[in-house]
């Protein structure tokens, strides 16, 4: 008789790279014997795959925790044992406080350990207590990890290129707990692109920290470039749009902005994150491009590429911030005219130098800055959605809506479209007439089935797929 596999259920927090390291580690575990499951109940093995951005990171994965606890201990009252892990990077930088905060922890492995998370299971369910491993490898952890398998996927996917930041901004823990720029090389990442278009993909967004200082080998030899490594993903032939996210404005290569302009599977959608509109602000920072820098580089984007989308991050009340500075930051919104941006107060991360730097602004101040920021925000984002109505654009339909018969699908500009169809558009991308737009997402009525599209198109606007639990 076959022993059954053993249930394995990941909750996944915070970034589009915890998703794509979710993935990654769920196929490492399904080869180890594991079947992946919907909810942690019916699991015996529960990673919680963590991420440390966010305000209060660790708390939230410490409460989940104490949830779990509870959980472990009724399914042991029925004889069934449960392995619990914390990964990512809150476990990168909690290290060994996990395990002694939280005795129910089986195992705690940080990001660039993920690869030998099968083995640390093993050793775990033999008995073993206490495993931590938040070491950074001398090696690719990638080449350790099995290869993509061949089975359906979403039409959209997440590609890891670049790991790791050099860039050390005063307010940013990425460079403890993700370690200094790694790429991978460009066979390797071509190679993983072609099992992912082999499996239905249609659309892959590039991952990186810092994607856009991309630098592996290329299959040359010599080191290749961000654009370089686009141009030749660009030749597979199923795959039909392209996308690379975060990027640093002092990374936006001159031969990066002219692809925009070049290649149409490079979809008109750019996060690029300027985080605050003063330059004294920047420079405590470290963020080394100063407001008119950015200016700059946003106007040089719009001429090669005029009808490109632009997103961006934002902190507000960083410590010394004026009034007269924050009024900087929203006179750049203002210039640059986002159509989408993500927000934040800002938080002290333990370990940056900002967390300890003198004039902390107060968080009733931080909060009202923020509420201001978010409706210019705001209206600028539902003025962009509202100019793309009375639009044709091609949609790549990614899942059936919640009404019987509705699909939803994303634009070039990562907008979220809804329209009537048979499931079978799901996975192409097809011409819609944009017939109504909301503050989050759009309305379009399929102009002909018959004009599924087999590669990308270039009609204007964006995606990235993955599901994600915390922000």
């Amino acid at each position: 008789m076959t022993k059954a596999a053993k249930k394995l259920f990941i909750r996944t927090f915070g970034c589009q790279m915890n998703v794509y390291d979710a993935e990654r580690m769920s196929e490492a575990l399904c080869e180890a014997g594991y079947s992946s499951v919907d909810t942690p109940e019916a699991a015996d093995l529960i990673v919680l795959n963590t991420c440390h951005i966010r305000e209060k990171a660790a708390e939230k994965v410490y409460s989940e925790l104490g949830r779990l606890k509870q959980l472990k201990s009724a399914r042991a009252g029925e004889g069934r044992a449960t392995t619990i892990a914390v990964a990512g990077c809150v476990a990168q930088a909690e290290g060994r406080e996990i395990l002694s905060r939280a005795p129910v922890v089986d195992l705690v492995v940080g990001p660039q350990s993920y690869h030998r998370i099968a083995d640390l299971i093993a050793r775990a369910e033999k008995g073993e207590r206490d495993i931590i491993d938040i070491e950074f490898p001398e090696g690719d952890k990638f080449k350790h990890l099995p290869a993509r398998p061949a089975r359906a996927r979403a039409a959209s996917a997440f590609l890891t290129v670049q790991e790791g930041c050099d860039k050390f901004c005063t307010f940013c823990v990425v460079p403890y707990t993700r370690g200094v720029e790694y790429s991978r090389s460009v066979s390797e990442i071509v190679e993983e692109a072609e099992r992912l278009a082999a499996s239905g993909v249609r659309e892959i967004t590039l991952l990186g920290q810092n994607v856009n200082a991309y630098h592996g080998e290329g299959e040359n030899g010599a080191p290749s470039t961000l654009a370089a490594l686009l141009r030749r993903l660009a030749q597979i032939p199923s795959i039909g749009r392209l996308r690379y996210t975060t990027s640093h404005p002092r990374d936006m290569s001159a031969d990066l902005i002219a692809l925009h302009g070049d290649e149409e599977k490079v979809m008109p959608y750019l996060h690029l994150p300027f985080q605050a509109g003063s330059d004294r602000i920047l420079a405590a920072m470290n963020r080394r491009h100063t407001r008119a820098d950015y200016l700059d580089l946003v106007k040089r984007i719009r001429l090669a590429r005029p009808d490109i989308a632009l997103s961006t991050d934002i902190i507000v009340g960083f410590p010394g911030e004026s009034d007269a500075e924050f009024e900087a930051t929203l006179e750049v919104v203002k210039q640059a005219e986002f159509a989408q941006a993500y927000s934040f107060k800002f938080s002290p991360r333990p370990g940056t130098p900002a967390a300890a730097m003198e004039n902390q602004v107060a968080d009733e101040i931080k909060s009202a800055r923020l509420q201001e920021l978010q409706a210019l925000l705001r209206a600028q984002q539902s003025a962009f959605n509202g100019a793309c109505a009375g639009r044709k654009m091609p949609v790549l339909f990614e899942r059936s809506g919640r009404r019987p018969g509705q699909l939803v699908g994303r634009s070039p500009y990562l907008q979220a479209v809804h329209a009537e169809g048979p499931e079978t558009l799901i996975g192409e991308i097809i011409e819609v007439d944009i017939i109504g737009a909301g503050p989050n997402s759009l309305e379009g009525n399929i102009v002909s089935a018959s004009n599924t599209r087999r590669i990308g198109g270039r009609a204007g606007p964006g995606d990235a797929g993955g599901r994600v639990e915390a922000r």
